[in-house]
């Protein structure tokens, strides 16, 4: 698998978040990478089985697309942003957010915005005008994220298990 490493620019923070600033938002690319990132993941997808699974998962996706952004302290990963590119015909061609997480002690800091923020800079690179995501409706403190970063509620995803 070869997948390219970027660096995501990004604005610098107001100084309440100096701590931010000294953080490094860039993609996890390596299966040593991905394995750092398994311990932050887990906050947001406790079904996971172990860092074995989640490796492969993630290396599975990044063939069809995925991408994981990370915010890195050190050789830590704090905070994580999975996208990938889709096309259909409600939003013609759009990145969507799978995953989007931050540890615990790292809310509230800034930090899920700047992954946002790096998630839609790579919406413009690629020339794609539209950033999509789900979340559970009873997120109340993640919508109201959302709203205060432009995002809006464009409808309800209704699904049930078939086997």
């Amino acid at each position: 698998m070869s997948v390219s490493v970027s660096s995501i620019r990004l604005p610098t923070m107001p100084d309440r978040h100096a701590a931010v600033d000294q953080l490094e938002f860039r993609h996890a690319n390596s299966r040593t990478e991905i394995a750092a990132c398994y311990p932050v993941m887990r906050e947001l997808r406790p079904r996971l089985t172990g860092e074995k699974e989640f490796v492969e998962r993630i290396e599975r996706q990044m063939a069809a697309g995925y991408r994981l952004l990370a915010a890195w302290d050190g050789p830590r990963a704090i905070g994580l942003a999975g996208y990938r590119p889709e096309e259909n015909l409600i939003y013609g061609s759009f990145i969507y957010v799978d995953d989007l997480v931050v540890v615990g002690a790292g809310r509230s800091k800034g930090i899920g915005g700047r992954l946002l923020d790096g998630v839609s800079n790579e919406c413009r690179r690629l020339d794609i005008p539209m950033l999509v995501l789900d979340t559970a409706i009873d997120n109340s403190l993640g919508q109201r994220f959302y709203f205060r970063h432009g995002m809006l509620a464009r409808g309800l995803r209704f699904s049930k298990r078939v086997s």
